[in-house]
């Protein structure tokens, strides 16, 4: 593992061995640095995608987005897959390897796709990649290590903030350095991961101590363990299923939008790039100051209503408009509806009891990670239907449409416990 034997062994706080916080800085610093390149992993190769595709391939942005939707959905399942198992791993062999291993090897891997001369090597390519961004577990481990309990709670809140501002900044790079080519940004993003692992190298302490090491077991990094707990979540279920099918729409910004506005509008790498930054920026105001005045006004049950209503509202008319400018004023405006994963998580996490709390949360982990590989298949796939040379009806807002009627189920599912409550 790379620079294991460069760092000591340091024991984890406790009040009678608490670690100074000027030796806690510059970890810490490279902990949100890492998680901000893993955001930016999943956001920078959203505006260059569909002419990379086209670059590798020389098809047209219709075949291009169904291959997008390929590599989006490998990228999510290995994440599914590798969280808990680098977590587990961490556990066994400790933070420090596992977090310098993963940015080498995904330094390596932007240096993969920036020559990638096939499809093949691509998704290769993005299957590694989502291994390699799978470091949130252990991260958050570190953080956990390194904090006192009073300290844990805003750490986490960076933790938080940093894939938050990963997710604005990557489709910025990426439409930035796409207007050079569509292979500019994999080699900044290479250069930024090289950064920060010798950063990493020279300044990340070992916080597993054979005290707290534990032997790694396959049946603790299973990442389906979460799916039981729902069968003990009665209450929840019907919600449950409404926040699956409400992420399996939201995803549709991230799987067709670079595809759709390019096919539509002809914007480039930049514009793209820029809408989605702004759309980014337009969730995070919502959820990070919004919300409260939402709550305020409305309570968690109208909030709910109020962004499925103005969600399949938006969604029909960015299927329909056909105006680039309107368009592109819309996208912050957008974020506007983001309040019903807030406001479900608050009814949900009241249902279940304070004793089911984290088989809440893990529960709702999963579900959003299937919801992240199902829909860019889904959406893309659409897309290519209604856009490809053999479409009987040209609508490249298709996918748009399907998520508008997807927010009418989900208003079906959100009243029926009420209404079956009425009848009896």
């Amino acid at each position: 593992m790379p620079g294991q034997g460069r760092s000591k062994p340091l024991a984890p706080p406790h009040r009678d061995h608490p670690m100074k916080e000027p030796h806690n800085r510059l970890p810490i610093i490279f902990i949100l640095v890492t998680l901000v390149l893993d955001a930016i992993g999943i956001g920078l190769i959203l505006p260059v995608m569909p002419d990379l595709i086209h670059d590798i391939e020389g098809v047209d942005v219709s075949r291009a987005a169904a291959w997008g939707g390929i590599l989006m959905t490998c990228f999510a399942v290995m994440q599914f897959l590798c969280g808990p198992l680098l977590g587990n791993l961490s556990d066994r062999y400790g933070r420090r390897p596992v977090l310098l291993l993963s940015l080498a090897t995904m330094a390596l891997d932007y240096v993969v796709m920036a020559l990638a001369g096939s499809i093949w090597l691509l998704l290769a390519a993005r299957i590694v990649g989502g291994v390699t961004a799978s470091t949130q577990a252990t991260a958050s481990a570190f953080i956990a290590d390194i904090s006192r309990p009073e300290d844990k709670a805003a750490r986490f809140g960076m933790v938080g903030a940093s894939f938050g501002i990963g997710f604005v900044i990557g489709p910025l790079i990426g439409g930035f350095l796409g207007e050079l080519g569509p292979r500019a940004p994999f080699w900044a993003a290479a250069a930024l991961a090289m950064a920060n692992l010798v950063l990493g190298y020279f300044v990340l302490p070992e916080t597993v101590t054979d005290r707290i090491r534990r032997p790694f077991e396959w049946r603790r990094a299973n990442p389906l363990g979460a799916f039981r707990s729902m069968g003990r979540l009665p209450g929840v279920r019907p919600l449950m299923l409404l926040f699956f099918l409400y992420e399996f729409a939201m995803f549709i910004y991230p799987a067709i939008w670079a595809y759709f506005t390019q096919y539509r509008f002809g914007w480039s790498a930049g514009t793209i790039g820029v809408s989605l930054a702004l759309f980014g920026i337009g969730v995070a105001v919502v959820q990070g100051g919004l919300i409260r005045v939402y709550l305020r006004v409305l309570g968690e049950r109208n909030m709910v209503w109020f962004g499925l209503t103005y969600n399949f509202v938006a969604f029909l008319v960015i299927g329909f408009v056909g105006n680039s400018l309107a368009v592109l004023l819309m996208t912050p405006l957008i974020a506007l509806g983001a309040v019903v994963t807030p406001g479900l998580l608050g009814i949900m996490s009241k249902a279940a009891g304070d004793d089911r709390q984290g088989e809440l949360q893990g529960a709702v982990s999963s579900l959003r990670s299937v919801a992240m590989i199902l829909s860019p298949l889904v959406m893309t796939q659409i897309f290519a239907l209604f856009t490809g040379e053999s479409a009987g009806v040209v609508l490249p807002g298709a996918p748009f449409v399907l998520a508008a009627i997807t927010m009418l189920v989900c208003a079906t599912v959100f009243v029926a416990p009420r209404a079956r409550a009425a009848q009896t």
